[in-house]
């Protein structure tokens, strides 16, 4: 019946990409492909005590649209490709520290975007990215340790340092008994300035939630830095042949 369910929807309701707006999967295999590149995310000024942060990609053409989609317009079957994008920046911190259970602790809305979005899309995101992992044989689960607190601005259209300021102990974190040498990755669809994973791993830390291990995190994308207009309006000469 799901099946014939879903069949009778794309009749009414055609899918299309949402990165790209082709007709066809959620997200197609060249929108899909361009969040299989891992990198690590460092934002043009990086807050100190920032995590080690990776990124399955950049937030930057077809992704973009894809996750604002996901986020922001509802379309939560969204969920299994980013998802799967996510799971593939959390195995980059898994393979090197092999062996060691994988915690994924998604940072929590604010309670404005909660009523907003009626739902907790970056939790979406963590439960789809443990099954990935899971299934490709990590020891992952999800831990939510994580809680806002106090009232957070719209961050668009604020510097840096306002973004810090106004993040600033809004995000508290709670002990809670945890596997022995678990690895602690707080998780987010998107990081900009980097102050709310700061804050994340900060609260975990104080709470000696991550014992003797670092806090680590990922993200879906990551958005990129932008290049000096000096540097990109030269090109180096390549001598032919080269």
């Amino acid at each position: 019946m799901g099946g014939l369910g879903a069949a009778l929807t794309d009749l009414v309701l055609p899918r299309t990409c949402a990165g790209c707006g082709v007709p066809g999967p959620v997200l197609c295999r060249r929108c899909a492909r361009l969040l299989t590149r891992p990198r690590e995310a460092t934002p043009r000024r990086v807050p100190w005590g920032m995590p080690p942060t990776v990124a399955a990609g950049a937030y930057a053409g077809p992704v973009r649209p894809a996750v604002v989609a996901f986020k922001e317009r509802g379309r939560s079957e969204l969920a299994g490709p980013l998802g799967a994008a996510l799971a593939l920046a959390v195995a980059v911190h898994a393979a090197l520290l092999p062996g060691r259970p994988v915690l994924l602790v998604p940072l929590p809305p604010t309670r404005a975007a909660l009523r907003e979005r009626g739902r907790d899309h970056v939790r979406e995101l963590a439960v789809a990215a443990v099954a990935e992992l899971r299934a490709a044989g990590v020891d992952a689960a999800e831990a939510r340790l994580l809680a806002r607190t106090g009232r957070v601005r719209d961050s668009a259209g604020l510097t840096v340092a306002q973004r810090r300021a106004n993040l600033a102990g809004t995000v508290t974190a709670r002990a809670a008994p945890l596997p022995p040498g678990a690895v602690l990755v707080v998780v987010d669809d998107v990081v900009t300035s980097g102050a709310t994973l700061t804050q994340a791993a900060a609260a975990l830390a104080a709470t000696g939630a991550a014992g003797d291990g670092p806090v680590l995190a990922a993200v879906v994308a990551a958005t990129p830095r932008p290049v000096p207009r000096d540097v990109a309006a030269v090109s180096p000469a390549v001598p032919p042949g080269r």
